[in-house]
């Protein structure tokens, strides 16, 4: 690295740090929530986070088999699955703007929020974005006493890595950087698990990939809950915003994803944990196969 470049360097990561608390002083606050919550009653040594990739089907009868062994966290709409009251999963994320904004999601949302509440018949967790831009009032729509509702720190820090991982130890980092998977593997190091398993996370984003006639970037896009219905070819939009994704915003989304997984490995390691990466068919490399 030359002198330019070394003051350039320095200079951009001073800004991001100075950036980072100003957010955090006028839009969030610098409290330590998941923390405070600390783990749900009799936890075991060993996280498996559930992603939503179609191949968590092919691990589900071992996942099965390990209840009591492990702990269990969802994401997203698992608990519309039958498997959830089964797993019990004590941990559940939730990142995706559509959980606490009008999108045009909001009917399956509401939905979603109804089943937590007739399903969960033990304690849990459940993780939500700090950053709630229109006053979303989970625990109106998540009336079961026996979910607790924890915020963590939505604002990413983009500076020091030794900055970002003091942060991180001390809840106050964001692992927004494309998925809620990524939010749940850190939530569950600040929990001091020192062993996180990912299941179902396949990440074969670049699979089917294609571009109409009317130039809009088209997949066919599957998840575990699909109930083995055909994907269909369809043009892929942003959530929030609702608009149509270009290559470049897609690919550019992809690079920060994968950047973030090898974040998390070098964070892990500083901590003396370990994720596991327990998903055949995915394309993550930053993580230990198991």
């Amino acid at each position: 690295m030359t002198l330019f470049e070394k003051i350039i360097y320095f200079t951009r990561n001073i800004f991001e740090t100075q950036l980072y608390f100003l957010v955090m002083a006028f839009k969030e606050n610098f409290r330590d929530y998941v923390s405070r919550a600390g783990r749900v009653d009799g936890s075991k040594k060993v996280m498996a986070v559930l992603g939503n990739g179609p191949s968590l089907k092919e691990e589900m009868e071992g996942l099965k088999k390990a209840v009591g062994e492990k702990d269990f966290m969802a994401v997203n709409f698992f608990a519309a699955d039958d498997d959830f009251e089964e797993l019990r999963p004590k941990y559940y994320v939730l990142s995706d703007p559509m959980f606490f904004r009008d999108t045009y999601m909001k009917e399956r949302v509401m939905a979603f929020y109804r089943t937590l509440n007739e399903k969960v018949t033990w304690p849990m967790n459940l993780y939500v974005q700090y950053y709630n831009p229109e006053h979303f009032d989970y625990r109106s729509h998540l009336t079961n006493p026996l979910i607790r509702i924890v915020p963590f720190h939505t604002y990413r820090y983009d500076g020091f890595e030794n900055v970002l991982f003091w942060l991180f130890r001390h809840g106050l980092g964001s692992a927004n950087y494309g998925t809620v998977v990524q939010n749940g593997e850190y939530v569950a190091l600040l929990l001091e698990y020192k062993e996180v398993e990912l299941y179902g996370v396949d990440h074969t984003l670049l699979e089917g990939l294609t571009v109409d006639g009317e130039n809009r970037l088209c997949r066919a896009d599957r998840h575990y809950y699909d109930n083995g219905s055909e994907p269909v070819l369809k043009p892929m939009y942003q959530k929030v915003p609702h608009r149509p994704y270009t290559m470049a915003v897609y690919l550019d989304e992809l690079a920060q994803l994968f950047r973030g997984h090898e974040l998390l490995r070098r964070y892990a390691d500083t901590r003396g944990a370990k994720i596991y990466n327990c998903t055949r068919c995915s394309m993550i490399d930053a993580y230990e196969r198991k």
